[in-house]
């Protein structure tokens, strides 16, 4: 098995720095109660789009940019762009575990970064631009490990996030706080179509519960063969690609849901499909964003990122960035023969009548 690399603070040379002009202003170090909340930091670049992209997550309570494990006691930006204090860009996540979790958290802060990349996030470089994962509270170690280890196994070089406990935490000046708010126009190097991800990611109090408790499981492989067409086989199992527009649902319009053909569970709702032009089944997102697993995919001399279900483990397809805005930007081309269709009037009758809710009221 691969095994992550785990960076501890390394003071390599910076290389470049964003200069600001804005004058310093103090920040307030107001002690807050943390009863019924936790906190994590997180180092992921800049801090500005770190600190806007973790805001929009349902659950965060408060977030607040700073220099995370300085040699130096309250750093300047100045002083920590210098890259002699040994600091990083983070940002302080406040949340409520009763209604986001920690393995949430990263993996939607795991879409923000390259974790392959040292020193370095976009544009920016220097040891202050490093990613890593802080924490205040030892039992939460475990979990980052896990998350980095599961991680791991999506790339073929070793990850260079740095993972550890938070020795200090200085806030950044006040000009950094809430910037991208401040200042939509503003420098990002987070992709924008990331931010509506956040929004959707965790809506999980929408969901009836009925779904929620619903469980679909993978079948072995023997079933797999012989309950699967050929095809079907070879595209779920074997990472195929069918042929596009002679496919059974790139036109298909009729309001219903898509399910894994492997598993049974519902992965697209007819209401985010779209036509793409492209001749395959084009969704703007999954029904839930817990139901795909995303990976990275370099076959073919393409960098793509595929889509899996998570629970069937199943090739479903690719997400590009090329899809409406209005949508939120992401394109999920998805292979027909991964899915099942199943029309809005027969749900009931198939077993998905608490599925009937995600037809309506859906943006």
């Amino acid at each position: 098995m691969r095994v992550t690399v785990i960076l501890f603070f390394l003071l390599a040379g910076m290389e470049g720095c964003r200069m600001q002009q804005e004058k310093k202003e103090e920040i307030p170090q107001e002690e807050k109660s943390m009863e019924g909340q936790k906190e994590i930091y997180l180092a992921g670049g800049c801090f500005w789009g770190t600190e806007h992209f973790m805001k929009q997550i349902r659950g965060v309570e408060s977030t607040r940019a700073g220099y995370a494990n300085s040699s130096l006691e309250k750093p300047t930006y100045q002083q920590v762009c210098s890259g002699r204090t040994g600091a990083a860009e983070a940002v302080q996540v406040v949340y409520d575990p009763e209604k986001v979790g920690l393995p949430l958290l990263l993996e939607l802060y795991f879409k923000t970064i390259d974790p392959t990349s040292l020193n370095r996030q976009g544009n920016d470089r220097g040891t202050q631009y490093r990613t890593g994962i802080y924490y205040t509270d030892v039992s939460d170690r475990p979990v980052i490990e896990t998350a980095l280890n599961v991680l791991s196994l999506k790339y073929d070089r070793p990850l260079v996030v740095e993972a550890g406990p938070l020795i200090n935490f200085y806030p950044a000046e006040g000009y950094h706080q809430d910037y991208l708010e401040k200042n939509p126009g503003g420098y990002c190097h987070i992709d924008p179509v990331l931010f509506q991800q956040a929004r959707d990611a965790n809506r999980l109090a929408d969901v009836p519960e009925a779904v929620e408790k619903r469980v679909f499981s993978r079948p072995g492989d023997a079933v797999l063969k012989e309950r699967l067409t050929p095809l079907q086989y070879a595209v779920t199992q074997m990472n195929a690609t069918e042929t596009p527009f002679r496919n059974a649902y790139w036109d298909e319009n009729r309001e219903g849901i898509y399910v894994d053909i492997t598993t049974g569970e519902p992965l697209f709702v007819s209401t985010d499909k779209f036509e793409s032009g492209c001749g395959w089944p084009s969704f703007s997102k999954p029904i839930r964003p817990d139901v795909i697993e995303e990976r990275s995919d370099a076959s073919h001399g393409m960098r793509r990122t595929e889509v899996r279900s998570k629970t069937g483990n199943a090739h479903l397809g690719h997400v590009f960035t090329d899809g409406p805005q209005e949508r939120g930007g992401l394109r999920y081309c998805i292979n027909s023969a991964s899915l099942r269709f199943i029309p809005k009037d027969e749900m009931e009758k198939e077993g998905y009548g608490e599925y009937l809710s995600f037809l309506g009221g859906r943006n």
